[in-house]
């Protein structure tokens, strides 16, 4: 799973896999899953002094700073070896590989974010209506229209920016300390970090830098419990605050582009039509369940901000394809509940597999919380 730009949203999406092969059927788990040219050293050296402000206040400025303009070129590194899809492969990219971006801000509503590759770069314009992706190489622009649901996670989606806001959203005060001070992309950054107070969190902590004068967040690592590095680090290398320009974020296709209605946000709808609905409980490993427009009811939704969990029925054959393809990873565990695995503090649970019901469960929890929670579920509780 993974969250994206709204303060209050949870992107969880959900694929039933068409046709056959355990491999594709690892498209359920990769959506529920569901963030170059560095700075020279001297000025990463600068000192960076540590201004007297609270967490408090440095979250509130980090959430407020979303209409302050600017343009800049950013970094995300993921370390979760999500395993890739036909369906989803760049979904499992993201998390998994370094993204390169482009970035110009004009507010959440004018916007533009070009994802850099050896191959090319494709351009993300944002307009109040929608967005427009554009392919130079393929010479193809697909309209995405906004529909107020759940979305494929995105390269925008891990902007130091819009990541930071999302895991700030949520954050309890008592969660809440200074880190210190830093140079990132040649500016002061203020850290803040949080620490979850959940008891089922796989998440050590999340700390975020925090640019003094203006509130943007410029840099955020999400670090597992245990963890030697972080399993998402992103970053602004170089920024400039100012308008952008109305210009360079507006788009129009060319004429002789190939234009095409986008499809990404019907995989809830797919799935929602696939799966088998269930009675699940309030809580989960001590998690509230949540409600998320957009997500079908047949999914169950857990947690808060770095804490969340995502539970769903699997039919059958679904459930023994995905089984077999997790025992296969020479780190997985299997027990009387089924089978485990985790991704940096990604944790994965299949549960239930040799009969019905059976269930996915993945989140940012570990992997004992997985099991209180699929003991607490319909079918399950004796196992």
């Amino acid at each position: 799973m993974w969250p994206g730009g709204d303060p209050d949203g949870f992107r969880t999406v959900v694929r039933m896999a068409q046709g056959s092969g355990a491999a594709r059927r690892w498209a359920l788990v990769t959506g529920l899953v569901a963030v170059l040219v560095a700075l020279p050293v001297v000025i990463g050296a600068w000192p960076a002094p540590d201004a007297d402000r609270s967490a408090a206040e440095l979250r509130a400025a980090a959430l407020s700073s979303t209409d302050v303009d600017f343009s800049g070129y950013a970094e995300s590194a993921g370390g979760l070896a999500l395993p890739a899809t036909d369906q989803l492969g760049s979904v499992a990219d993201l998390f998994s590989s370094r993204t390169r971006m482009r970035v110009w801000w004009r507010g959440p509503a004018d916007n533009r974010v070009d994802v850099l590759t050896p191959a090319g770069e494709t351009d993300v314009h944002q307009d109040t209506d929608g967005r427009w992706t554009w392919d130079f190489e393929a010479d193809r622009a697909v309209r995405d229209v906004s529909a107020g649901g759940l979305a494929l996670p995105a390269a925008g989606d891990l902007l130091p920016t819009t990541l930071a806001r999302r895991l700030l959203s949520e954050a309890r005060p008592a969660e809440l300390s200074r880190a210190g001070a830093d140079r990132v992309a040649g500016r002061d950054a203020l850290a803040l970090r949080v620490v979850p107070a959940d008891a089922a969190a796989s998440v050590a902590r999340v700390d975020v830098w925090v640019d003094a004068g203006s509130g943007l967040p410029l840099q955020v690592q999400v670090w597992g419990k245990g963890a030697g590095r972080p399993a998402v680090d992103t970053r602004f290398l170089d920024v400039a605050l100012g308008d952008p320009g109305a210009a360079v974020t507006a788009f129009a296709p060319p004429a002789d582009a190939r234009v095409r209605a986008g499809s990404g946000d019907d995989v809830l709808d797919e799935a929602g039509r696939r799966l088998s609905s269930v009675s699940f409980p309030g809580t989960l490993a001590g998690l509230p369940r949540r409600t998320v427009a957009g997500a079908p009811p047949a999914v169950g939704l857990y947690g808060r901000g770095v804490t969340l969990l995502a539970v769903v029925p699997l039919p059958y054959g679904v459930a023994v394809d995905l089984s077999r393809a997790a025992a296969a990873d020479p780190d997985a565990v299997r027990d009387q509940l089924g089978v485990r695995l985790t991704a940096g503090p990604l944790g994965i649970l299949l549960a239930g597999d040799s009969g019905v019901p059976a269930y996915l469960l993945t989140g940012t929890v570990t992997t004992d919380a997985l099991a209180q929670a699929a003991r607490a579920l319909p079918g399950l509780a004796a196992a």
